[in-house]
C-alpha cells in the first residue's frame, strides 16, 4: 500500500484527487496539508510514503519547501502536482529533489501512474522536462536571463509578471515589502532590464506568464 499525504490549499482539488485515487486499491490518502507548514509537520511526523506537493500555498512553498523537505528527509519521496507550467518550475523542482513533476491538467489521467512510478524509486517527468534538463549538463548553450536568478528571485520575479504587488507578495511568501523590493530590484539588474513593463513582456515572450492562471 502506498500510503500518501495531499498537500494544497484548495479543498475543491484535495478532494478531487481523493476521488481520482478511490479506485485504486494500493493507494491510501492518509493525511492532507493546506499550507508548507502543515506539510512540514507531516513529513516530520511521518508515517507516510510519498508527499504529493502543489507548488503554491501560503506560507513556505515552491522550490524552497523542497529544499527544506529533502534536509530534514531525504528518502521521502515528492510529486509535484502544479498548476504552473513545466517550462517554468519543473527542472527547478526536480533539482530541488522532487521525484516527479505533473500538471494538475494532467491529474486526471497520469496521476495514479506517476505516484505508483514515484513511490518505487523512479522519476516521473515528461519528456521536455528530460530534454531540459540534458541541455543543463550539455556545455556552450546559451542560459536565459531568467535561468541565473535563484530559486528565490525566480519566485518573486513569476509573482511581479502575474501581477502581484509587492505587498502581496510579501504577505504571500511571509517576507518583509523591503526585502521583496530587493529581490525585485536584483531580478532586474539579473535580466538587464529597467522596469516591471519589459520583465512583463519577456515573461510573455519566453511562455513564463502563464502559470497564473489559478
Amino acid at each position: 500500500m502506498i500510503r500518501i499525504v495531499i498537500a494544497d490549499d484548495h479543498t475543491i482539488m484535495r478532494e478531487g484527487l481523493k476521488r481520482i485515487l478511490d479506485g485504486a486499491e494500493d493507494i491510501a490518502v492518509v493525511g492532507e496539508a493546506v499550507d508548507g507548514f502543515e506539510a512540514l509537520a507531516h513529513v516530520r511526523k511521518g508515517g507516510f510514503d510519498l508527499l504529493m506537493l502543489d507548488l503554491s500555498m501560503p506560507g513556505r512553498s515552491g522550490v524552497e519547501l523542497i529544499r527544506q523537505i529533502k534536509d530534514e528527509v531525504p528518502k521521502l519521496p515528492i510529486l509535484v502536482l502544479t498548476m504552473h507550467d513545466e517550462e517554468q518550475y519543473a527542472v527547478r523542482a526536480i533539482r530541488a529533489g522532487a521525484r516527479g513533476y505533473l500538471t494538475k491538467e494532467s491529474a486526471g489521467t497520469q496521476l495514479v501512474s506517476a505516484i505508483r512510478k514515484v513511490a518505487s524509486g523512479r522519476p516521473y517527468i515528461s519528456q521536455e522536462v528530460a530534454e531540459q534538463l540534458a541541455m543543463e549538463v550539455m556545455p556552450a548553450h546559451e542560459e536565459l536571463p531568467h535561468k541565473q536568478l535563484s530559486n528565490r528571485e525566480f519566485e518573486v520575479f513569476t509573482l511581479l509578471v502575474g501581477g502581484k504587488s509587492i505587498t502581496e507578495i510579501a504577505d504571500l511568501l511571509h517576507l518583509s515589502a523591503k526585502t521583496v523590493s530587493t529581490h525585485k530590484t536584483r531580478v532586474l539588474q539579473k535580466m538587464g532590464m529597467n522596469s516591471l513593463a519589459e520583465m512583463v513582456q519577456y515573461a510573455v515572450q519566453n511562455r513564463l506568464i502563464a502559470s497564473f492562471k489559478n
